[in-house]
Parts: C-alpha cells; sequence; structure tokens
C-alpha cells in the first residue's frame, strides 16, 4: 500500500508494571527516562512470545500508551525476520507503507521493510520526523533491530511536545506567517536521483504525483529535476488536535549539514541548487538566528537508549523525532511506516527563486 492510498482510504523511571495476556506470559512495563517519557518499555518475561500476535491482542491498550509517551519499546520477544517484523506493523497499525518520494538511501529488504537509512556509519543523523517535508506522511513509525553495533548507533528520541513548548513564540510566529518552501533537485551528482526518489523513471508519473499532492516540478537540461512546495511549520496531530511543530525546515536546511559538507555544496551550488534547502515560503532566506536556536532545542531533548537484537520500536512520527548516532561494526536495523496523513496542499508561488 501506498501512502497515497493510504491517506485516501537498563531501565529506570516508574515502578515496572505486569500485563498478561491469555495464553500468553507476562510481560512487563517500564519507562525508561522518567523526564521525558521516552520510551515506554514492554519485556517479555517468558522466551518464545511472538510479538505481532501479543501487540494483536493488546492493540486498544498500545494505541493508548502511544499517544501518551510516543515511542514504545518491545524487548524480549520473538521477532526472528523481516516478515515477523511487518506482522508487528500490521497488528499495531495495518498495512505497511511503500516508502515514496524518498530523502534517504534505504535497501528494499521485503514488501515495504525497509533498511533504515544507508548513511556511512561516522555520520550523524540530526533528528527529524519521518517525512515531515512531505505533502503525505506516515503517523506510525516502526524500527527493528535485527543486529545492533559494536558501539554506538544508537537511535535517540526526542518529544516533539517538548521541542513545541520550547520554541521562542516569535520563531513560531515569523514560521506560521511566512511558512516553509523545500526545495530539492535531482541529477547534479550529489543526493539521490529522481528516479529512486519517486521510484519510477517515467517523467510523466512523476508530474502527475506532484501535481496531486501540490509539489512544482521544473525540469532541467540533463535528465535534471527540481521540486518545489510550501509547507506549514506547525500541523495538529489527527488524534489529540495538538498543533505540533512538524516539518523539515531545520533538517533540509543546507546549515544543519556537517561544515565540511555544507561548505563545500556552498561551494559549488546556488541556494536553490543544492540537494535539499529550505526558504520561507515567500522565497526569503530563514534567519540564521533561528535555526541555530532550532538545533540547539532538538539536540537539547534527545534521549539515547543501546539497541538490543530482536528490539522493536513503536513510534507515534508526530509525538517523537529521532535522530542515529555515528557507530563501529556492523549494524542492522530494519523499518517501516504506516497509517498515512495527508496534509492541506499549498500553492507554491514564491519570488525571486
Amino acid at each position: 500500500m501506498t501512502m497515497e492510498q493510504d491517506a485516501a482510504s537498563g531501565l529506570r523511571g516508574t515502578r515496572r508494571r505486569g500485563m498478561s495476556v491469555s495464553g500468553a506470559g507476562r510481560v512487563t512495563r517500564s519507562v525508561m527516562h522518567a523526564q521525558s517519557g521516552l520510551p515506554l518499555v514492554f519485556t517479555a518475561q517468558s522466551p518464545g512470545q511472538v510479538l505481532g500476535e501479543w501487540i494483536q491482542a493488546n492493540r486498544e491498550e498500545l494505541a493508548a500508551l502511544l499517544l501518551e509517551h510516543g515511542a514504545l519499546l518491545f524487548r524480549g520477544f520473538a521477532v526472528g525476520t523481516s516478515a515477523a517484523f511487518e506482522q508487528c506493523i500490521v497488528a499495531g497499525s495495518g498495512a505497511s507503507l511503500e516508502y515514496r518520494f524518498r530523502a534517504s538511501p534505504r535497501t528494499t529488504v521485503a514488501g515495504n521493510i525497509y533498511t533504515s537509512t544507508d548513511y556511512p556509519s561516522d555520520q550523524w543523523i540530526f533528528p527529524h520526523n519521518e517525512h515531515s517535508y512531505s505533502p503525505v506522511y506516515p503517523l506510525h513509525l516502526y524500527f527493528h533491530c535485527a543486529l545492533p553495533p559494536s558501539t554506538g548507533g544508537a537511535t535517540p528520541f526526542g518529544s516533539t511536545r517538548r521541542i513545541t513548548a520550547a520554541i521562542p513564540p516569535h520563531i513560531v510566529e515569523a514560521f506560521e506567517r511566512r511558512q516553509i518552501l523545500y526545495v530539492r533537485n535531482y541529477g547534479d551528482g550529489f543526493g539521490l536521483p529522481w528516479p529512486t526518489v519517486f521510484q519510477t523513471d517515467d517523467r510523466a508519473e512523476v508530474e502527475r504525483y506532484c501535481a496531486g499532492v501540490g509539489i512544482e516540478t521544473v525540469w532541467k537540461s540533463g535528465d535534471r529535476l527540481m521540486t518545489r512546495q510550501i509547507g506549514n511549520a506547525m500541523v495538529p496531530h489527527p488524534q489529540t488536535g495538538e498543533r505540533l511543530w512538524f516539518n523539515h525546515a531545520t533538517f533540509f536546511n543546507v546549515s544543519t549539514l556537517p561544515p565540511s559538507i555544507g561548505e563545500e555544496l556552498m561551494r559549488t551550488f546556488p541556494a536553490h541548487d543544492m540537494p535539499t534547502n529550505t526558504f520561507h515560503g515567500d522565497g526569503g532566506d530563514i534567519d540564521p538566528d533561528h535555526l541555530t536556536c532550532l538545533r540547539d532545542i532538538y539536540r537539547r531533548e534527545m534521549t539515547r537508549f543501546d539497541w538490543q537484537a530482536g528490539d522493536v520500536v513503536w513510534l507515534d512520527n508526530m509525538l517523537v523525532v529521532h535522530g542515529r548516532e555515528p557507530f563501529q561494526g556492523q549494524r542492522r536495523v530494519l523499518t517501516g511506516m504506516a497509517q498515512a496523513q495527508r496534509g492541506m496542499a499549498i500553492e507554491t508561488t514564491t519570488e525571486g527563486t
């Protein structure tokens, strides 16, 4: 199922609590980090408990806890294959989604299960909400650790609620008033080529997809493509109604890249020809001080844990941001998405771009 189809249709903190299911072993519950409430951890006390079945049996309670905490971590359950991992997604959230309008390199494992971002192991991945640049985005995001690295490689989490509350009102006001312009360029030797991003080499299909979700396409010489779209900074959660800071304004801005990469890109390309960059919706630059403040807030709100083999994480993608630490050794973390949401398409009419 695609997002578009779905949109159209070591523990400390609180005391451990037990959850029991008829015919299943006991599962304890605890909060790993008391201050942030992230993540809420469920640990199987009996070997061989099948996680997909346990999620299905406890789906209603887990869904309520997901809205409260934003991140659920399952440990000690039987999740031996990518098919078993996808069963967890189906049990908790319904059909998994195709990864389309891509922003990072990933490898398809099976069906709609992918490797997490295939960036070099020495690189950090800045905190972000998955696909928050896109007019169609997943409400739920899942991770499965098939092989933990020898060192590092955590997937740190941060509460979007806490991030939203920490942003100074004048910055929120500026973004709400002027919105966000996302500019992406494909085929210039950096970033992903457009057939990978859109999962087709048919220009007409790309244009149909983009027109349907409010993305402007500009074809350039040499089979290169630019896309532009305007998005909101604050987005209401579809279940709670909370207005949350949910966007890629910071993540996609060239100033957020490591200096060695960002400086090279700025020497090579004009601002609107970068692989990804962000501006205000009127075409103006985003205040550098605002971006610095936002980066500091994201980083300050992150909490981490070390992956263990077999771990599965279920995130509310609007309530929790995630990133990735550098690592050593082999690391295999799989991911899947579910419950597509469609934001409001905003006509792209900027000047001076």
